[in-house]
């Protein structure tokens, strides 16, 4: 696949070939969709926790009589059904943690990225030069770009300059190649990436 690469000035420069195996996969829903899943789950804490009825403080002294009071029937102060009484059924700490197969999860990011390319939503820069942190820089880049919108910023590896210089730009996020995931890839609208990390994301996925 044929893709242009661009200045920080938003011209074109040169066209590159992009391997297809990587960004030219055939887009599978199911398997997207598990790996989303399974990434949002792996995010949660787990430690909401509720108290039962055997956990709250309150006596364990039936309320009144069963029967002839006219009123319904009451155990403890403790039930569920009743005003600072416990919780039925409520959370405990757990593991939401779910495990996916490497290549379900290789195949799944493959998919998305490869859903970028061909929607258009991929941008390729040659390079990013900061030699300190500039936003207004980052944000001159980004409308040479053309992008509005929220975006994923990947390079090849970290460039703590890249990262202060975007991270006050809302919508828009930076990360290593080696990070791209599923999540933050459809959470976003456009994908910005150096030709390095192009390069970075065909050795390890391709």
């Amino acid at each position: 696949m044929q893709v242009p690469v661009y200045n920080s000035n938003g011209e074109i420069i040169e066209q590159i070939e992009i391997r297809d195996d990587v960004f030219g996969v055939p887009f599978n829903e199911a398997v997207v969709h598990q790996a989303v899943v399974r990434q949002l789950a792996n995010r949660r804490q787990g430690t909401a926790d509720t108290k039962t009825r055997g956990e709250v403080s309150g006596s364990g002294r039936k309320l009144f009589p069963q029967k002839h009071t006219g009123r319904a029937r009451r155990g403890d102060i403790r039930s569920p059904l009743l005003r600072g009484g416990g919780v039925a059924f409520g959370p405990h700490p757990r593991s939401y943690r779910q495990d996916m197969p490497k290549k379900m999860r290789r195949l799944a990011l493959k998919c998305v990225l490869s859903a970028k390319a061909s929607s258009g939503a991929l941008q390729i820069i040659d390079k990013f030069q900061f030699d300190r942190p500039r936003t207004k820089t980052m944000a001159d880049i980004l409308v040479a770009l053309g992008v509005d919108t929220s975006a994923v910023i990947a390079s090849a590896e970290v460039d703590r300059n890249l990262v202060k210089s975007a991270r006050n730009l809302p919508g828009v996020k930076t990360m290593p190649a080696p990070q791209l995931n599923v999540a933050d890839l459809l959470s976003h609208k456009k994908l910005i990436m150096t030709l390095d990390a192009v390069r970075k994301v065909e050795e390890l996925w391709g």
